[in-house]
């Protein structure tokens, strides 16, 4: 497995050493089962279980936190929103001029945040313990995807942090020119309207060369009338580490939903 763009703590993970495909069945198990109810029993579990197995993705807590604390302030955001939203069922807990807080609405506000929170992280998990590269290898040799869709959305992918770095050269060059200098707002939006339309033909013209570099290549060639099959650098691989990937996302999915169903708060969104 490439592990080139990953740091040196992820790299020697548990969790890098995984298929791509398998951890991502892993992540949708939990996902899927988390939206079919509202509730904050599942939530809580499921969000413990991930909690519980950070030390399997080998990075530090610190950098876990600096990396997703707008994860945590998009779900307080809706948390409040919901409790302060919605609707006001039960006794009051707490009133502040007109903003009502029962204890409904808050239930469900902290069962709106904690189950965001569980279904993002483990789409984090895969995004850290993932190279692009072996996932599009994953995508295309084992849930036999489009090769063309999965490659240009590899190139697609390999090519924002290149358009970030052109972005500060262009924004740096520009103001050595003295161009966008101005304080007032409106010149201020046509730097940075200019700027987007430099950045756009650039992307453009990038993008051409790549796709007649991909093309000379034979790339997308076409065979008596179909697509060229394809050969991989790589060969994309199941190991018994897999399976215990799978197995624990379904482990927790269904742990989730039984504690749910005990305790009484399962409660299924179109039910």
């Amino acid at each position: 497995m490439s592990v080139d763009i990953l740091t040196p703590e992820l790299a020697n993970s548990v969790l890098t050493r995984a298929n791509p495909v398998a951890k991502l069945a892993a992540a949708l198990c939990i996902t899927i089962t988390l939206l079919l109810s509202v509730d904050w029993v599942s939530a809580s579990v499921a969000l413990a279980c991930e909690l519980f197995m950070l030390p399997l993705l080998g990075v530090r807590a610190g950098t876990f936190l600096r990396r997703t604390w707008p994860l945590a302030a998009a779900a307080a955001v809706a948390a409040y929103s919901t409790a302060l939203l919605g609707a006001k069922i039960g006794p009051v807990w707490l009133q502040l001029g007109p903003a009502v807080f029962t204890e409904h609405s808050v239930l469900t506000g902290v069962a709106i945040g904690l189950r965001g929170l569980a279904v993002a992280l483990p789409g984090v998990f895969l995004l850290f313990s993932t190279d692009p590269t072996d996932l599009a290898d994953g995508l295309a040799q084992k849930l036999r995807l489009p090769a063309r869709f999965v490659l240009g959305a590899l190139a697609g992918m390999r090519l924002v942090g290149l358009l970030v770095d052109e972005w500060r050269t262009l924004g740096l060059a520009r103001r050595a020119r003295g161009v966008g200098s101005g304080h007032s707002p409106i010149a201020r939006f046509k730097a940075f309207l200019g700027q987007a339309f430099a950045l756009l033909v650039q992307a453009i013209r990038r993008a051409t060369r790549l796709a007649i570099a991909m093309e000379a290549r034979g790339f997308g060639g076409i065979v008596d009338g179909r697509p060229a099959p394809r050969t991989w650098a790589r060969e994309s691989s199941y190991s018994r580490l897999d399976a215990w990937v799978i197995v624990t996302g379904a482990g927790v999915a269904a742990l989730s939903v039984g504690a749910a169903v005990v305790l009484g708060t399962w409660n299924v969104v179109w039910g």
